[in-house]
């Protein structure tokens, strides 16, 4: 009867230390991404929570208008723990993000996505990818390009696939897409030539309607369409005629996303053990095989197949932005594309 009666009074204690050692931790996690990118993120997240039954990651899917959507939560104090960013807008918000530099181990990826990622030599988001421009090329058009081709064969090329059936090479009325341009040839001379193209070689926006460059190059309208990994499934997936991938014969930016932490987290320590998991060999080995990226990992590099993608990362040179990058970028397509 005494033993009962210890055990009855005991029970209340009993069932909220179980409770309290149960207890779910609730961690929040922003991205953009496509359907495929999604069920990647989806996936990786089920088996992170299966394996770690006391965390809960609430992820937050921005498809559209990003940024802009982070900065309303940044400026509202409510941001996530985690965000996916890219160097475009990493200066922006560094003053918000949480110093990683001791997390990291910097053999373990490329340096250009290392040096994207940090301000100040601060290290504020863990690679993902890094991204360069390449050309997919219309071999039925170009014919074999060799990796080694000059600008001088890159002119010749698309000046022999301009007709009146198709044009030899893309164009966008962006600053950004020019700057593959403008560093190989110099700023002027690269503005110069690269608005040269368009209407000659390139299409301009009314010839492209309501379709995309994209589609225009499945199409067979475009001999070399100038473009990064993302577009790889996409194409390798719809193009009816043998493509090939080259590097742009000259030098390109090296861009990347990662993994940010918000400065502000109330769950920095379960964040870094999550954000330590997503950069993972493990974890970039399955975004990699997606076909989505080019693997910050060196160790997963490996499993590229298309050799351009990784020539690309040694012919870039660091994108060096800042904060008002956004803006200058609007004034700058503003005056020279008028």
């Amino acid at each position: 009867m005494l033993k009962r009666l210890l055990i009855l009074l005991l029970l209340p204690f009993i069932f909220c230390s179980c409770i309290k050692n149960n207890r779910v931790e609730e961690i929040s996690f922003a991205s953009w991404g496509s359907i495929t990118e999604v069920q990647i993120l989806n996936k990786l997240i089920n088996q992170y929570e299966h394996d770690n039954p006391n965390i809960k990651i609430n992820f937050i899917h921005i498809p559209q208008n990003y940024f802009q959507k982070i900065h309303l939560l940044f400026a509202s104090n409510t941001a996530p723990d985690i965000i996916f960013i890219n160097n475009l807008y990493l200066p922006l918000y560094s003053n918000h993000l949480e110093d990683l530099t001791g997390i990291i181990n910097k053999d373990n990826f490329y340096l250009q996505s290392i040096n994207a990622l940090s301000s100040g030599n601060k290290i504020y988001a863990i690679p993902r990818d890094i991204s360069n421009f390449v050309f997919f090329y219309n071999k039925n058009l170009t014919g074999d390009i060799k990796q080694n081709w000059t600008f001088a064969d890159f002119k010749e090329i698309i000046k022999n696939t301009t007709t009146k059936e198709h044009y030899g090479v893309s164009y966008e009325r962006d600053i950004y897409w020019a700057s593959p341009y403008t560093i190989t040839l110099g700023y002027n001379k690269g503005i110069e030539f690269y608005k040269s193209i368009e209407g000659k070689y390139a299409p301009t926006p009314d010839k492209v309607g309501s379709s995309t460059l994209a589609q225009m190059f499945l199409e067979g309208k475009i001999a070399l369409y100038l473009s990064g990994r993302w577009m790889y499934p996409k194409i390798s997936s719809s193009a009816k005629f043998p493509f090939g991938v080259i590097t742009f014969p000259g030098t390109v930016t090296a861009d990347a996303s990662g993994w940010a932490i918000s400065k502000n987290s109330k769950h920095k320590s379960s964040a870094i053990k999550f954000v330590q998991y997503l950069s993972s060999k493990e974890s970039i080995d399955y975004f990699t095989k997606s076909g989505l990226i080019v693997p910050a990992r060196i160790d997963s590099s490996k499993i590229i197949k298309e050799q351009a993608f990784l020539d690309a990362i040694d012919k870039s040179v660091p994108n060096n932005v800042d904060k008002n990058f956004s803006k200058m970028r609007d004034e700058l397509n503003k005056t020279i594309f008028k």
